[in-house]
């Protein structure tokens, strides 16, 4: 059992991937954050997260990027600080699940190219479905830190949570990550939580939690005070809203305590000072929208994450169908129990949005059921903490059998298909990775890259792609 000592609390700095993808749908590019990696670098944070998560969707559909040369880019001006990224478990970083041989492979060359410490998570909090990519990161001397997925729910008890945290040090996870996407958590609350994670784990905790519902500095503080580790923070200038707290601040509150970062401010400052054009930009393009910035406390009401909010509102409004999003909110709950009550993260909150969606705009429950609802209920996904609605399963599957092995265990190997499939356009190992995750969006941006390379009209072939509107 874990005796709580006050220490210094360490700070993950998530700028460049976590901050930027929650308020301005993770648009900052390489050549924005390279500038500034050296004073980063120097400040003693206990990692930079910079990778994963939708960093690497969005850099090859929308920034006519390279996400691994992303990466190495990074791992050159970095000498001092441990690089982070987010891994959706056998999702990876997509949006289904993946044969064992392809996160194995993405593992393996995501800490080639200079990853340190990989978050790994769940949509369902199946471990089953983190198996492979912790063995990977373990093999690959990588730091596996497993992520539970916090949700509120009838099963989601603080034994529930002490279980889990357990079972996850029996998997032989570096660290733990309380990874609160929807800013549910309360401070009083986080004080039971991290206090009892504390005593049944001897791993080191982090907390990651989200501004939306205005509680995240005191949820961090009580955290602190509770004996958490690590907290998940972001420079000011991208900080709060739906992103996470400001690093400043939160050094500036454990200044001269037992828990003081040691942080230098002033070299904070500096940090601040370069971001602060970069988000004029986007306040100034739209793409960063001051809606975003604000207390929303709908989210403890509905439990929707910030992020899925915005997805929710931007679907309606292609459907002309605004004046539903309070019918859609009501719903979303209630086919979030129908499906098991899984937490609100991608791609689960993606499922359950897009199907409240349709339930309301047709009138009838699930008269129309997208494919990914019917992997919900076929188990494809995993296991969910409670059971199913009977009815509900039997409506949307009729006589197919569900699933009860983990979903990977009837995954054929991919990697050589892929690799079949890209030899014209491979230029690097990487790039059946690519592929494998995103197809469409993939071969476009090889096409793209190699319009670059030989040097034809990029205008041209950008039109004729079709893939990255200007």
């Amino acid at each position: 059992m874990a005796e709580k000592k006050q220490k210094p609390v360490q700070i993950t700095e998530t700028i460049l991937r976590d901050a930027h993808q929650s308020l301005i749908a993770t648009r900052m590019t390489t050549e924005e954050m390279l500038p500034i990696v050296d004073k980063l670098d120097k400040i003693g944070f206990r990692a930079v997260e910079c990778w994963g998560g939708a960093t690497f969707d969005s850099a090859l559909r929308f920034l006519h990027e390279d996400p691994w040369e992303r990466l190495r880019k990074f791992r050159d001006g970095f000498k001092n600080t441990k690089l982070q990224m987010l891994f959706r478990g056998q999702n990876i970083l997509g949006y289904k699940p993946y044969p064992d041989d392809v996160v194995e492979y993405f593992v393996q060359k995501s800490i080639a190219n200079g990853i340190d410490v990989i978050r790994i998570f769940d949509c369902l909090n199946d471990l089953r479905n983190l198996e492979t990519a912790v063995n990977a990161t373990k093999k690959e001397k990588g730091e596996a830190q497993v992520a539970l997925s916090y949700t509120l729910g009838k099963a989601y008890t603080l034994d529930y949570w002490v279980e889990e945290c357990k079972a996850i040090e029996s998997m032989g996870a570096d660290s733990i990550c309380i990874k609160d996407m929807a800013g549910l958590l309360l401070p009083y609350t986080t004080t039971e939580l991290v206090t009892a994670l504390k005593e049944a784990t001897n791993l080191p905790i982090e907390l990651h939690t989200h501004y939306t519902s205005g509680e995240a500095s005191m949820t961090y503080m009580k955290a602190v005070e509770a004996g958490v580790d690590i907290l998940d923070c972001a420079m000011s200038p991208f900080a709060l809203g739906t992103s996470q707290p400001a690093t400043e601040v939160m050094v500036a509150a454990f200044k001269g305590t037992p828990y003081d970062t040691g942080l230098d401010l002033g070299a904070l400052a500096e940090i601040a000072d370069y971001f602060r054009p970069i988000r004029e930009k986007y306040l100034e393009n739209g793409l960063m929208n001051p809606k975003n910035m604000g207390v929303n406390i709908k989210t403890l009401q509905y439990q929707v994450p910030g992020g899925m909010l915005s997805n929710l509102t931007n679907q309606l409004k292609k459907m002309n169908a605004e004046d539903k999003f309070y019918e859609v909110l009501e719903e979303v709950p209630k086919v979030r129990e129908d499906m098991g009550e899984p937490p609100l993260v991608t791609p689960s909150s993606q499922i359950v949005g897009t199907q409240a969606v349709m339930n309301v705009l047709t009138g009838e429950r699930y008269k129309v059921v997208p494919a990914e609802t019917k992997d919900i209920f076929l188990g494809r996904y995993g296991k969910t903490t409670l059971p199913f609605n009977a009815e509900i399963q039997k409506k949307v599957i009729g006589n197919e059998e569900p699933i009860t092995c983990r979903p990977a265990d009837l995954l054929e190997p991919g990697l050589p298909q892929f690799e079949k499939d890209i030899a014209a356009y491979k230029q690097q190992d990487e790039d059946v990775l690519t592929y494998a995750l995103f197809p469409e969006v993939a071969m476009d941006f090889f096409k793209y890259r190699d319009a670059q390379n030989t040097g034809v009209d990029v205008a041209k072939a950008d039109a004729e792609n079709k893939a990255y509107p200007v």
